[in-house]
């Protein structure tokens, strides 16, 4: 038992414990509609525009917070208004804004000639370096989340599974798009310092395809993405400890497996599913008419 409690020994590892179970909740819930809305690139793609806002903020002397948020947010409502004109898809959208944010960020370090540290766990994460503010600002951000998709959860589900419709019946499609947007750009601000840039995507999607994966309910979905995404935040932190593997990367790996299993299963029960439609499909044989030997016969 001393074993298992031996990383609580630490104040650092208790913050980054909480921060990827917090984390991988938050990805999971605002991951859902993601993945049934077919833009699991955003997830990726917002980080990297986030951090080319908290480069300019770094250099015009704002925090990170501040600048990062703010220009998620815009990058998020550009995005959204883009996809929306219907000329230029969603997935063109993303790219084009996003890498160019990025591009700009990457240009501005090169031109100083230096890359701090905190620019260094904004690319890769740095979880045990959570500090109580990080937390705080984690926690606020999830509740945040969590009442937004509460309050708005009829109509984020009639937009995600047909939009058109759901603005003949007089949904404001517009704003919920919006809501969702500014949502996720706060949800990727908050757990960059966490995961990094280049984990982001992956804790966003890999929770809700594996609750996908497992049940055809929307309601369900939702709660199983949640409860996925921190159980593997918290066995991700677990394992990165007694590994000696960065905590980020653990985290993904630990995800991924969960994926993996779960696609197992889908697929094997999808083949007996099968079996067994075509079992009861299949017409029953009767028996032939019984033929006789003479012998029989006399």
């Amino acid at each position: 038992m001393s074993f298992l409690l031996e990383p609580f020994r630490y104040d650092f590892f208790v913050r980054g414990l909480v921060a990827a179970t917090v984390v991988g909740g938050l990805c999971g819930m605002v991951g859902t509609f993601v993945v049934l809305r077919r833009m699991s690139y955003i997830g990726h793609g917002l980080s990297h525009a986030i951090f080319g806002g908290a480069v300019v903020g770094y250099v015009a002397g704002n925090s990170f917070y501040v600048a990062g948020g703010l220009w998620g947010a815009v990058s998020a409502l550009l995005i959204n208004a883009v996809a929306r004109t219907r000329k230029v898809g969603a997935d063109a959208a993303i790219g084009i804004v996003t890498t160019a944010s990025f591009a700009l960020g990457v240009a501005l370090i090169s031109r100083g000639h230096h890359f701090t540290r905190n620019f260094e766990a904004a690319l890769f994460g740095n979880v045990l370096g959570v500090t109580t503010g990080d937390l705080w600002v984690l926690a606020g951000v999830a509740a945040a989340a969590a009442v937004a998709i509460f309050f708005l959860y009829k109509q984020l589900l009639f937009v995600t599974f047909d939009p058109e419709v759901a603005g003949a019946y007089g949904v404001r499609t517009g704003f919920v798009d919006v809501v969702f947007s500014l949502v996720l750009a706060a949800a990727i601000i908050a757990t960059m310092r966490v995961l990094g840039v280049t984990l982001i995507a992956a804790a966003i999607v890999t929770p809700a395809v594996v609750a996908r994966l497992s049940t055809a309910s929307f309601g369900r979905m939702l709660v199983l993405s949640v409860v996925v995404g921190a159980a593997t935040g918290f066995a991700g932190m677990y394992v990165s400890y007694y590994a000696d593997i960065a905590s980020g990367a653990t985290i993904t790996l630990v995800a991924t497996a969960l994926f993996a299993a779960a696609y197992v299963r889908a697929l094997v029960q999808g083949r007996l599913g099968k079996r067994a439609a075509a079992a009861e499909a299949r017409p029953a044989v009767l028996p032939g008419p019984t033929v006789l030997s003479e012998a029989e016969v006399h």
